[in-house]
């Protein structure tokens, strides 16, 4: 149970967002459940917690890099612009993900955006400061490294299918993949309210033809949706229809 959290909105250049007292249980993170226990205190002295409201961007792409933030509760989506007047979602972020990684290197500035789908918190750490914790403790650094492998295999495997696989197939692979990573509600719904947008920006597609796909697969049962949700009724033709397009490609 987290007590007393008190938020104020502390705008300034860089995040301009409500900054909260005593959220954070400094354990629960990415940073903090991976560093040593005697490094705990130095981050519950430097770290930083910041509210969301729904809508409400984190960072945007091509902004300077002031640090790396860590999801406690809520979700977030990270996307990227594809062309003047649409977006890629790369992924959701919930609580424990790290965001703002792909910020660090030669050119310290965010390559995308992240905005919250619901109310979020984060945690926020300096950029001098996670580097000084990369030194510190090493096996932080090392499981660094292996977030980044695997992050760098599934974009490459999201970049394929992107250009590869067919509508239906990418669209059947995204409500897949939501319901593997939200699970479902009481009612059998994927456990996350997102918008038709979202789920065209998810697939890489547009929403006149997302809208095509969805009524054609509930109509003929494979889907149903609910308000922002969506119940599969039929995984294995979603999953037969991923299968089918990897098997061309």
């Amino acid at each position: 149970m987290y007590l007393n959290i008190s938020c104020i909105f502390a705008p300034s250049k860089t995040y301009p967002m409500k900054e909260c007292n005593n959220v954070c249980d400094v354990k629960s993170c990415y940073l903090c459940s991976r560093v040593m226990v005697d490094w705990l205190p130095a981050i519950a002295q430097k770290k930083k917690n910041f509210q969301l409201k729904k809508g409400e961007q984190l960072f945007t792409e091509a902004q300077p890099v002031g640090g790396i933030f860590f999801v406690f509760s809520g979700t977030i989506k990270v996307h990227k612009k594809w062309d003047n007047e649409k977006e890629l979602i790369i992924r959701f972020a919930t609580q424990g993900d790290v965001i703002g990684h792909l910020g660090l290197g030669k050119n310290p500035t965010y390559p995308v955006s992240a905005t919250a789908l619901e109310q979020a918190m984060v945690c926020f750490i300096d950029l001098e400061f996670f580097r000084s914790s990369l030194k510190v403790n090493p096996d932080l650094t090392y499981q660094l490294m292996d977030f980044f492998a695997s992050e760098l295999q599934e974009s490459h495997e999201r970049m394929r299918n992107l250009a590869h696989m067919s509508v239906k197939g990418r669209i059947s692979n995204a409500i897949l993949s939501l319901q593997s990573q939200f699970g479902t509600d009481n009612n059998g719904a994927i456990e996350l309210d997102i918008s038709r947008q979202d789920i065209a920006s998810y697939s890489g597609t547009t929403y006149e033809t997302l809208f095509k796909v969805f009524t054609e697969f509930i109509n003929t049962g494979k889907i149903t949706t609910q308000g922002k949700r969506i119940k599969v009724l039929d995984t294995s033709f979603l999953k037969e229809v991923v299968s089918d397009d990897n098997k061309k490609n």
